[in-house]
């Protein structure tokens, strides 16, 4: 069992480490696109991809940053008036800029009222050295979290949802950027059309040999107005939707694999129920979440429980 009393590692625990008081993460979106959307890698981006599946409501491209922030805290400060806050650059790529213009929107960011720190979501592909460099000499003054979208160790199915990057790419900078000694986190979409559940769980191997800090995870969802739902539509018996109760379980058993010393973040997403096609559980995360801790307890088992006997065993 880890301090949280949860039995898996969770990011919760990580922020009460680095931080002596509550932190909440404010969403921005800094108005950037995305190599595999502007043709300088592809068009029509990934598969799956409809960025409004992950913007939240208080977060529009058409306000400044520092409005976005503003908006950002009041919505959460009336419950924790002593609260403090990170800047999460979420939307699209958001080291794809001029480095000028990168640092001036991070720093805009930064100098708001009560934010300690910064997490930038990105690609692997789109992180140049002197970027790196910036991030290392910011991570000295305060908190940075990097994560990137690797979503599959797979490259035949990175090809099939057009990625655009390779696995071997996005390994390659996880242990760039932990070299720099900045924490550093993954994304991962789980059931991926042509990935058999062993293949699902394969990932948890791989990544578990990865410098992470955190992870997460969520389940693949068919979001309207993407080329996976025209996809979907034509040809719905090349994806296998996990049902809730087939998700918790994969879930519990890719944890089991994993490094326990790795934070997991989260296991779920839940796409507004305007794009949503399908999977629908008609639950929120956490009643989700709940459900897995709930299964790990039936098991009798923990983040890890499989890793560490691979250990011993090898």
């Amino acid at each position: 069992m880890f301090s949280n009393n949860k039995p898996y590692r969770d990011f919760a625990e990580y922020l009460s480490v680095k931080f002596p008081f509550k932190v909440q993460k404010i969403s921005i979106n800094a108005g950037f696109t995305c190599p595999n959307r502007d043709g300088s890698k592809g068009r029509g981006g990934c598969t799956y991809c409809n960025n409004q599946s992950f913007s939240p409501g208080y977060g529009k491209p058409v306000k400044t940053i520092t409005e976005q922030m503003a908006d950002g805290i009041n919505f959460f400060s009336h419950k924790y008036p002593e609260m403090k806050y990170l800047a999460y650059f979420q939307s699209y790529t958001n080291t794809y800029d001029s480095l000028e213009s990168l640092t001036d929107k991070y720093e805009e960011a930064l100098a708001y009222p009560g934010v300690v720190g910064l997490i930038v979501g990105t690609r692997p592909d789109c992180m140049p050295d002197e970027l790196l460099d910036y991030f290392e000499a910011l991570s000295k003054k305060t908190f940075v979290l990097l994560e990137y979208g690797v979503e599959s160790t797979l490259n035949k199915t990175l090809e099939r949802v057009n990625r655009q990057h390779s696995y071997e790419e996005s390994a390659g900078m996880i242990r760039r950027t932990a070299e720099r000694d900045i924490p550093v986190g993954a994304h991962m979409i789980l059931g991926l059309p042509g990935e058999t559940e062993e293949d699902i769980l394969h990932h948890a191997d791989r990544l578990s040999l990865l410098p992470l800090t955190t992870l997460k995870l969520h389940q693949l969802q068919i979001i309207r107005y993407t080329a996976m739902a025209r996809e979907y539509k034509l040809l719905p018996d090349s994806f296998h939707l996990y049902g809730l109760d087939e998700y918790v379980d994969l879930c519990v058993s890719f944890a089991e694999r994993l490094n326990p010393e790795i934070y997991i973040e989260r296991f779920t997403s839940q796409s507004p129920k305007r794009l949503l096609i399908a999977p629908d559980w008609g639950l929120k995360n956490y009643e989700v979440t709940d459900k897995i801790i709930k299964r790990f307890r039936e098991r009798e088992t923990c983040q890890g429980a499989i890793y560490k006997r691979k250990k011993v065993a090898g």
